[in-house]
């Protein structure tokens, strides 16, 4: 590949990083609240909706959070134990835990995030959890798991910067940034251009903008929520944003029915509006009247009515129940479709009596839709041990990483009660104590700690039981005789 086909294969994976931009922008201000009020009139929009501008009442938030809070590696089976751990400490080194606890809210939210494994200045491995809006993969058109090449850019002050990653070089380009971040709004905003314009990449300036790849593979791994056989992945909010957007109307229209109509109101029938004479400084004399100011005859509570024929009468408060009622459906759609326990929504509405049981059986759809998540995570991560193998050159572990298994925290939530008591029961039955820890949640280095502190009691609880035996031989009395 030369510099021109560089350039061309750049352009022609930014063209789609670009177009993906403004969909992650929509779904990630959803999760995070900023939502615009939509679906209302246009006169309706023109006359109230700045006043709820600023309001959203955010369920996207709770779909994309229940499921990620039960998203958690937890170690590495299925190797010899010291590679194992060595590469989960490879992890650990790159802040794993927390990159990619970011990583699963922005997948389950965007529909991908991506992962890049590289060495470091000291040659150690590296790994990075990256954002959607900055990262794309060109997949082979005959294989779509083959990766051909990868992009990754970022944005600084003033320029924009991107690398080229194929299997064999890595292309450092940069071009003048036609996005000018403000300055006085935050880093993190900054830092993600909105629009980009077409073309404009040269090598980079002050740097190797050119370098060979050791690792011999595209070092760029995607970590898809739930992709589909066209190949798009999933957002757990896609199908959330509509029904939200009538919730927020809702609350709009109920807001507004509230300030003009949530209290009795009073008309006078058959007589003059309540006037007040204008008395002249000088002679105190009537000179004219002025209308009563509404806002005294309410706070006030002071009226009063001429003529014969003049009445009072009223009408009762609206009823605003009937918004409620109706977000309360939409919320529970929101539940059935995105299969988030109800009472992850509705504080707890028509389930406060349920038996444990039927609580532990409405979370089963999120249970399931968390070990769908993992089903495609898994090979993902396999591939980012191989390439971390593949730093270190070891081409043998690389091969093995290939049929590693991730071990995942439970994705079930029980209380200890519970669990121990199913703990208890497969003991009886015969499980060795090691699954059993496997299936208390905890990890491989948790449990070889446990299984070594065990060890140590049994030890010490045998040596303590010969040295009983041994004493109580030589404090036998010696039978006469003898």
């Amino acid at each position: 590949m030369d510099l021109n086909e560089a350039l061309a294969l750049t352009e022609r994976i930014y063209k789609r990083l670009n177009g993906r931009r403004p969909e992650v922008e929509k779904f990630e201000d959803y999760h995070s609240g900023k939502q615009p009020l939509n679906f209302a009139t246009a006169e309706w929009k023109k006359a109230n909706a700045a006043r709820y501008a600023d309001f959203s009442d955010n369920w996207c938030a709770p779909v994309v959070n229940a499921e990620a809070e039960r998203l958690k590696p937890i170690g590495i089976t299925n190797l010899e134990v010291s590679a194992a751990r060595k590469l989960w400490d490879a992890l650990q080194r790159s802040e794993f835990d927390a990159q990619f606890s970011q990583g699963v809210v922005t997948s389950l939210t965007a529909r991908r995030a991506y992962a890049i494994v590289w060495a470091d200045a000291d040659g150690e491995p590296q790994v990075s959890i990256e954002h959607p809006s900055f990262v794309e993969i060109e997949y082979d058109w005959e294989n779509p798991r083959v990766r051909r090449a990868a992009l990754k850019t970022w944005v600084e002050e003033r320029l924009e910067y991107a690398t080229l990653y194929t299997p064999t070089h890595l292309w450092k380009f940069q071009r003048t940034r036609s996005d000018l971040g403000l300055p006085e709004r935050p880093r993190s905003e900054q830092e993600r251009p909105r629009h980009a314009d077409d073309g404009g990449w040269v090598p980079r300036e002050g740097v190797e903008w050119l370098i060979p790849n050791p690792l011999g593979v595209v070092p760029v791994v995607e970590l898809p929520n739930r992709p589909t056989l066209k190949g798009e992945p999933m957002s757990e909010i896609q199908g959330v944003v509509p029904m939200q957007d009538a919730i927020n109307l809702l609350w709009a229209y109920l807001f507004l029915a509230a300030d003009y109509a949530s209290m009795d109101a009073r008309v006078i029938l058959g007589a003059e509006p309540p006037q007040i004479p204008i008395l002249d400084k000088d002679t105190g004399q009537v000179i004219g009247f002025r209308p009563v100011d509404m806002k005294d005859l309410r706070e006030k509570r002071l009226i009063s009515i001429t003529g014969e024929n003049a009445k009072i009468d009223s009408w009762e408060a609206a009823k605003l129940d009937i918004f409620t009622d109706t977000i309360e459906i939409a919320v529970g759609h929101i539940a059935a479709q995105t299969r988030t326990p109800p009472h992850y929504l509705v504080a707890n509405k028509g389930l406060s009596n349920l038996p444990a049981d039927a609580l532990k059986a409405a979370e089963i759809g999120l249970t399931k839709k968390a070990d769908e998540f993992i089903t495609f995570t898994d090979p993902q991560l396999r591939e980012v041990l191989r390439l971390i193998a593949l730093v270190w050159g070891d081409t043998a572990l690389a091969e093995e990483c290939r049929l590693a298994q991730i071990r995942w925290q439970s994705r079930e939530i029980r209380s200890e009660a519970q669990l121990a008591d199913a703990l208890v029961k497969k003991a009886q039955i015969g499980y060795p104590l090691e699954y059993l820890l496997e299936l208390d949640g905890h990890s491989p280095d948790t449990i070889k700690r446990i299984m070594g502190l065990r060890e140590k009691e049994m030890d010490a609880a045998l040596g303590a039981g010969v040295q009983e035996a041994v004493q109580g031989a030589f404090d036998e009395p010696v039978a006469s005789g003898e």
